[in-house]
């Protein structure tokens, strides 16, 4: 007896199977809180740190700069990575290093080690982000992947209050060790669940290492990109900056109120749930409009938050401000790189995401810089900064019509 394939079944068994989209999404959102969370720790520790260290908390913020700085040198790294050797395999070793690497900070003896062992724990967190975003461009759904996106952008930033609340809570029982210590337990957790969890990778590579990383230099030639790329570092940076500033130069009643730290850390969160539910609404607008407008948000934000005085609800709402505005020109600015990149659109979200971690790499340096300025002073830059960002960001709009969101 013989048996006839017809073409659709021959076409279903050889059709991509897709990843269930619930179980990727809040899997992965759990992966980026944990370990791009770990840039944000520090700013709720620089007190306990400092005493610790012998050293005064602005010294201190050198520990975020350099982990930033290696976490994004590592995205150059591990993108490629990624696509050579297949995105679970890179992301459930670099969980692995960087569960490690996190409980080797808590050892650091001194200021200068702690450096140290921060930007290597920087350099493994980073072979998470690249490798998620290829991971949901190859397994999910195409009308699920903007939604995906956007929460695993949202996990980004929330991993700022979530990991700063945690950790607080955690170093007054106990002490900034046991904050590191604690974190790098629940990334060995996810890492050993992460293959039950995530699809296997392909066993077809595509392209080479080389090939990936020759394509950056031409990238970086192309002028509206370039423009792109610089409006992108002012996205974590204005936002770690404020995160700072609110420690070292907050007013006395908010800085040293452990509440109210509590309060302002927060006050993100609510936007964070809310921008991914609006976002079928906001890809209806050109991304090219949605990038101006999301970094003039935030830098009008940024200003209000310097006239804010010492009222905590006036400054959480503004900081709620500030985060929506970077949640609606993040996503945007991912659509219009990869919009102009075409092919070469791994190479291009690697640069996106080491500009995005530069400007974020800054931001403590830029509080900490501007701090006998005063909370005031170091916000009103922020907010010169933002509207620059959404100035610079106009040369890279394309001329041509709408782009599919």
């Amino acid at each position: 007896m013989t048996t006839t394939t017809s073409p659709s079944s021959s076409r279903a068994s050889t059709a991509t199977p897709w990843a269930p989209t619930l179980r990727t999404t809040v899997f992965l959102t759990i992966c980026g809180i944990l370990m791009v969370g770990q840039l944000y720790t520090v700013l709720a520790l620089l007190e306990p740190m400092s005493t610790s260290f012998g050293v005064d908390a602005e010294t201190v913020t050198w520990t975020s700069t350099a982990f930033a700085l290696a976490y994004a040198v590592g995205f150059l790294i591990f993108g490629p990575l990624s696509d050579r050797f297949g995105t679970r395999r890179i992301m459930t070793v670099g969980m692995a290093a960087t569960a490690a690497t996190t409980a080797l900070v808590a050892a650091a003896p001194g200021m200068e080690a702690g450096v140290g062992l921060r930007a290597l724990q920087g350099l493994t967190a980073a072979s998470l982000a690249p490798a998620a975003f290829s991971y949901v461009a190859a397994r999910i759904a195409p009308n699920r992947r903007p939604l995906v996106l956007t929460c695993l952008t949202s996990s980004f930033l929330a991993s700022a209050p979530i990991m700063q609340v945690g950790a607080q809570g955690l170093a007054r029982a106990t002490n900034w060790q046991a904050v590191f210590l604690t974190c790098a337990l629940l990334i060995a957790v996810v890492a050993l669940i992460m293959p039950a969890v995530l699809r296997p990778d392909h066993t077809q590579k595509v392209g080479s290492v080389s090939a990936a990383f020759t394509a950056m230099p031409a990238l970086l030639a192309n002028g509206r990109l370039l423009a792109l790329f610089a409006a992108t570092t002012t996205l974590l940076g204005g936002y770690v900056a404020i995160l700072t500033a609110v420690t070292i130069a907050g007013p006395p009643a908010m800085a040293d109120d452990p509440a109210t730290l509590l309060v302002l850390r927060a006050s993100g969160l609510p936007v964070m749930i809310v921008v991914p539910v609006l976002m079928p609404l906001l890809t209806r607008l050109h991304p090219h409009v949605r990038i101006p407008g999301g970094l003039a948000l935030a830098a009008v934000a940024a200003w209000s938050a310097s006239l804010a005085g010492h009222d905590v609800l006036p400054l959480a709402a503004t900081l709620m401000a500030f985060v929506a505005g970077i949640l609606v020109a993040a996503p945007a600015l991912v659509q219009a790189i990869a919009g102009i990149a075409g092919h070469r659109q791994g190479a291009a979200t690697a640069l996106y995401a080491f500009a995005m971690f530069v400007g974020a790499s800054l931001g403590p340096q830029l509080a900490g810089s501007l701090a006998a300025r005063g909370f005031a002073g170091i916000v009103q830059l922020v907010a010169v900064v933002a509207a620059l960002g959404a100035l610079v960001s106009l040369a890279g709009k394309k001329a041509s019509g709408r782009a599919n969101p």
